[in-house]
Order: C-alpha cells, then structure tokens, then sequence
C-alpha cells in the first residue's frame, strides 16, 4: 500500500514540474482516498504564450498498463524539466483522465485505482 502513496506523490510532482515549465504561478493539488480509489486534482495557470504545450496534456489519457507501472513508475517526476514523455508514464498509471481548460486555467482530474 506504500507504494500506492508514492506514486500519487510522484504523479503530483510530475505534474507540477510540468506545469512550472508552462509559467505557473498558481499551482494547487490535492490527493483523495476514497472506495479503493485515489482521485488526484489539480489546478494550475500557464503563461498564455505557453498554451500551445497544453496539448501535451493529451498524453494523460493514455491506456492504463499495469506493468509499465509496475516497472517504471518511480521514474515519474525524476525527467527534465517539462518533459512529455514523463506526461506518457503518468498517462499509463491512471484509469482515466479529465482535463478542462478554461479563463488560463487547467484543472485535472485523475483517477486511480489502489490496489493493496
């Protein structure tokens, strides 16, 4: 179960060097456990010149897989600085994925099962 709570913690910090690297000033995150599953929010502002790199986004809506996860997960928040194919890994590790961007804000919600 330790695990589970690093690797929220790592899908945190993935995404919020992600979005420091878009211009954030105002990042704000949380982490929910409830019925076997966590629920990761987030809600951050970009430099609206960087607005174009919120297609990278997209990559969080990749197909769960188990054992990337299993292998690669605490490589999430360790990349460069920004990097897409951290957002990929993050994408692999949740069930699903809403992203609404909306007044130069992006709210994320992410979905994940823990598994004991």
């Amino acid at each position: 179960m330790f695990d589970e709570q690093r690797k929220a913690a790592k899908i945190v910090a993935e995404l919020t060097m992600f979005f420091l690297s878009v211009g954030a000033d105002d990042i704000s995150s949380g982490i929910k456990k409830e019925d076997g599953q966590g629920i990761l929010t987030f809600r951050a502002n970009y430099r609206p010149e960087e607005a174009h790199r919120l297609q990278e986004l997209n990559s969080l809506k990749e197909q769960r897989n188990n054992g990337i996860e299993d292998i690669y997960w605490e490589l999430a928040g360790s990349g460069n600085f920004g990097e897409t194919s951290q957002l990929h890994l993050v994408g692999m590790m949740v069930d699903r994925a809403e992203v609404r961007i909306e007044d130069g804000y992006v709210n994320l919600i992410l979905y994940k099962k823990i598994r004991d």
